[in-house]
């Protein structure tokens, strides 16, 4: 009898082990992200969220929470750095509060074109910075995604050289690497707050604003602006990151089936960024009879460059050559 007792005592723990491996086998990945259902991001990650359930037989769940249901641009990114929260998308701007070398990405011209930031991101460069980023802050990003595309937006001129921004009142964000930004665009740089754009163009409190063409026809300001000048002077982009410590405790099949699927997901999303980008600029013209301007893009990448020689330190010596020298 007591013999029995043991043999089931030994059956039940070994059932027991076994189902906690099993269990133990399957992950759940919580995403958050402030983007809204019907953007370009959310309708990526489901992409992704399906992909990575296929490629791993299950064996990943990946749960989207869009609209901030997690937290909001900034809790997001401590949650994941804390552990607290595995996923959620990063950008340089919000990281360079933790590493100030991040700012080189806000600079204008950094990126020639959409290529050229994927070679960047996808090589050698974009490895250091994530890597100081997983060693250094706690969480890792595993690629980058293409945000769109900056123009200048104006009211009642049409430029084409810095030259002619001179006395130019842009609205840029109230920081200094932002300010940085209008100078080498070569207008005087007026801080304001998101919200207050629409009325300061259509008062004439400010001539202008830059930001990509789905952001300008979201906030309809081609209600008062005139001009859309097609500078592509920044090349915006997000980060699907997630915590460190949750990715080393992966093994490396786990780790291959995320990398495949965010792969898919990001071409699914870059190619609807640029086909409305594309189709935003037909309908300005078309519809709302904004008149498109192609400038001296040239004048404008080597005027900015003279401006932010004074970052170098603060980007790290020669990195911004660095960069633009990848072909």
């Amino acid at each position: 009898m007591k013999r029995f007792s043991v043999l089931l005592i030994i059956v039940a723990v070994a059932l027991a082990v076994s189902c906690t491996r099993e269990t133990s086998d399957k992950l759940v990945l919580k995403f958050n992200t402030v983007a809204g259902p019907q953007q370009a991001q959310v309708k990526a990650l489901n992409v992704f969220a399906t992909e990575v359930a296929r490629l791993s037989g299950g064996k990943i769940d990946v749960k989207i929470f869009h609209s901030g249901q997690l937290g909001n641009q900034q809790t997001q990114v401590v949650g994941v750095m804390r552990g607290t929260l595995e996923m959620t998308f990063t950008d340089p701007n919000s990281l360079a509060q933790f590493d100030r070398s991040l700012g080189i990405f806000g600079a204008a011209y950094l990126f020639r074109d959409l290529a050229h930031m994927e070679k960047v991101m996808y090589g050698p460069i974009g490895e250091e910075y994530f890597e100081r980023l997983a060693k250094g802050q706690g969480l890792r990003p595993l690629g980058s995604w293409y945000l769109g595309t900056r123009q200048l937006n104006l009211r009642d001129r049409e430029v084409h050289t810095p030259e002619d921004m001179k006395g130019v009142k842009l609205r840029m964000p109230n920081s200094p690497q932002w300010i940085a930004m209008g100078r080498a665009l070569g207008a005087s740089p007026t801080p304001l707050g998101f919200n207050e754009v629409y009325l300061a163009l259509k008062t004439g409190v400010v001539d202008g604003q830059d930001n990509p063409l789905p952001t300008d026809k979201a906030q309809k300001f081609y209600e008062v602006t005139k001009y859309i000048i097609l500078t592509g002077h920044q090349m915006g982009m997000v980060w699907p990151t997630i915590n460190e410590k949750t990715w080393l405790a992966m093994s490396s099949e786990y780790r291959a089936w995320i990398l495949e699927a965010l792969d898919k997901a990001r071409n699914y999303h870059d190619e609807m960024v640029l086909k409305s980008e594309a189709e935003l600029l037909r309908e300005f013209r078309e519809e709302y009879d904004m008149v498109i301007v192609e400038p001296d893009v040239e004048a404008f990448r080597k005027h900015s460059r003279e401006i932010y020689r004074e970052y170098e330190a603060e980007w790290g010596e020669g990195m911004f050559d660095r960069i633009q020298a990848v072909e």
